[in-house]
């Protein structure tokens, strides 16, 4: 028999009831509160700096539950999120205008759109939420669209009437301009009742408005003068291509001759 004083020391002291675990190992839960005015971003910002200057033991790591750890998670897929959608849009204009150099001519228009919604949200106060994500993912769609009305009229122009690029163009912003403002007109009033709405959950539908309209103002004024250009400059480009294909065709059928 061995006594169990030989293997323990016991003495009288003041300790927890319970001893709560988390994938094994002991856990103490903290609970906290927003304060007025402050996002659950500010918040975890905060926490994330007091983490950081104290010195805690090796063993000790901090991870976030509920609302805190959902957030986390949705910062770290929002990069994945946005370029799935930008990969996407780009095979299915890929596909629709057979060419690999149109589709960038497209796309041109969306940094100008998360720029505006970018700085929207910092004049206004607002914080990059998730929510302001699916705005931003929205005007993916939204703004492509004006570039997408430019960019088919100048290829019918070119491949069906035989005019040059710099007149295909021309023709395509003074034809197109109307419906362009007018399909941007529509989603950006469209938007302002979320931007400007108040009452019960307008704190959360606030930055969708304001992203969409941000983005849509700063997309509209600088993609009508910057979608010519790149047209342009990426249609000598894909002239460049072409003429430097047929050579490389040549050079095979003159091997294949000379195998013959």
């Amino acid at each position: 028999m061995v006594p169990l004083s030989g293997l323990i020391k016991s003495e009288v002291s003041v300790s927890p009831l319970t001893i709560n675990h988390q994938n094994q190992f002991p856990s103490v839960t903290i609970s906290f509160n927003l304060a007025p005015g402050r996002s659950l971003g500010n918040a975890l910002s905060a926490i994330g700096n007091v983490e950081r200057t104290i010195a805690k033991p090796a063993g000790l790591t901090a991870i976030y539950e509920g609302s805190a750890k959902v957030f986390e998670t949705s910062l770290g897929t929002q990069p994945y999120l946005i370029a799935a959608a930008i990969i996407a849009v780009y095979i299915v204009l890929g596909i629709l205008y057979e060419s690999f150099i149109h589709p960038i001519t497209i796309l041109s228009t969306l940094p100008s759109a998360g720029v505006g919604a970018f700085l929207a949200l910092m004049i206004l106060g607002y914080d990059f939420s998730l929510i302001a994500l699916i705005g931003v993912i929205l005007l993916v769609g939204i703004v492509k669209k004006n570039a997408i009305m430019m960019i088919d009229f100048a290829l019918v122009g070119e491949r069906e009437r035989g005019l040059p690029p710099e007149q295909s163009i021309y023709d395509a912003c003074l034809l197109r301009f109307r419906p362009i403002m007018m399909t941007t007109l529509a989603a950006l009033l469209g938007g302002l009742p979320l931007a400007l709405g108040t009452g019960p959950g307008s704190e959360l539908r606030r930055p969708l408005g304001i992203a969409i309209v941000g983005g849509l103002l700063l997309s509209q004024f600088l993609t009508l003068y910057t979608t010519p250009v790149i047209y342009l400059y990426l249609g000598k480009i894909g002239n460049l291509w072409r003429r430097a294909r047929p050579q490389e065709q040549d050079i095979e059928v003159g091997r294949l001759r000379a195998a013959e």
